[in-house]
């Protein structure tokens, strides 16, 4: 039985996340066929997220999106919604969703009820807090591709593969290993050769060699800071792509068992094993299965949660110590 998403999600704990929707029998989602080609719901799918990031306190670190499914790491800005006034709610929401008319009239302060502007003010706490729930984002994008989806081919019913799937993502490490796992997805199941070949994917977009619809959002930036609290990823970009690019060479699925000791200096820097780092970047969702990151980590958020075990925990202590 599916766990509720409140035993998944602790924004206490990390604000990072590794989520992926897959179509109901692996059905095309995208892609195209002697028979069919879906190629421009990419589109649909980079469009959609355009708009949410710029709604939500919702940021993304990487994308990937494959024919039957697809990937995003992402990071949730609670302080950034925390800020936001009456007004930039409702105008963020009433983009999403159509407002009650007494919501105009409680913003311009035409309403006389203590009880209704109380009920009111209510109201605009809750689109606050769904302005930075991942629950609200993804059904928020996965709806309208489906309707988008269901109409184009003239039927109804389910286009997903029920919910949604989530990995918190503990530590900086944890971020690292995620991202390099969703943009080298086309190169591990040979679609692509190399990362600027991968077509619609963060790092393909990074690298400037998107010749496609892009993600028009801003994508989480790089740094050099060490802090997860900033709105940054937390290694140097020139560092990340050296990573990207050996880690592609040796994840290809006709790829040999890697022996070659000299490794990249950002994961030497990690310390993350060399085998593991290719083992993680070619299993990442059986590996851990709900979380990635250190033990220690894993053990605060099960406590949070009010769990007393979740999977992966030796991935967890071999990868991440």
């Amino acid at each position: 039985m599916p766990k509720p998403r409140k035993h998944q999600i602790a924004l206490s704990e990390t604000p990072y996340y590794h989520l992926i929707s897959r179509c109901v029998r692996r059905a095309f989602l995208c892609g195209s066929t002697e028979t069919y080609n879906f190629e421009h719901r990419r589109r649909w799918i980079l469009e959609r997220l355009t708009l949410l990031t710029k709604m939500f306190a919702i940021d993304v670190a990487a994308f990937a999106l494959m024919s039957n499914h697809y990937h995003l790491v992402v990071r949730v800005d609670v302080l950034k919604a925390s800020g936001w006034g009456c007004q930039e709610i409702a105008r963020r929401w009433q983009i999403l969703f159509k407002l009650p008319a007494s919501v105009a009239r409680y913003l311009d302060g035409a309403l006389n009820s203590d009880a209704e502007n109380l009920a009111m003010q209510q109201l605009i706490e809750t689109w606050r807090a769904r302005l930075t729930d991942i629950s609200w984002f993804m059904r928020c994008l996965n709806e309208y591709i489906a309707r988008q989806a269901n109409t184009e081919d003239q039927c109804s019913g389910r286009f997903w593969e029920g919910r949604f799937k989530s990995q918190a993502l503990l530590d900086e490490k944890a971020l690292l290993t995620a991202m390099a796992y969703v943009d080298l997805n086309p190169v591990r199941a040979g679609m692509a050769t190399t990362p600027t070949t991968s077509n619609y994917t963060s790092i393909q977009q990074r690298l400037g060699a998107a010749n496609h619809s892009a993600f028009d959002g801003e994508l989480l930036p790089f740094t050099d800071t060490s802090h997860q609290n900033n709105k940054h990823i937390p290694y140097h970009f020139i560092d990340y792509i050296e990573l990207i690019h050996w880690t592609s060479q040796h994840i290809k699925p006709d790829q040999q068992i890697v022996r070659d000791k000299k490794s990249p200096a950002l994961l030497a820097h990690v310390g993350i094993p060399q085998q593991c780092w290719l083992k993680n970047c070619r299993h990442l969702e059986s590996q851990f299965y709900q979380v990635v990151g250190p033990t220690n980590r894993l053990k605060q958020f099960c406590q949070k949660l009010g769990l007393r075990w979740l999977h992966g925990q030796t991935a967890c202590r071999r990868s991440f110590g």
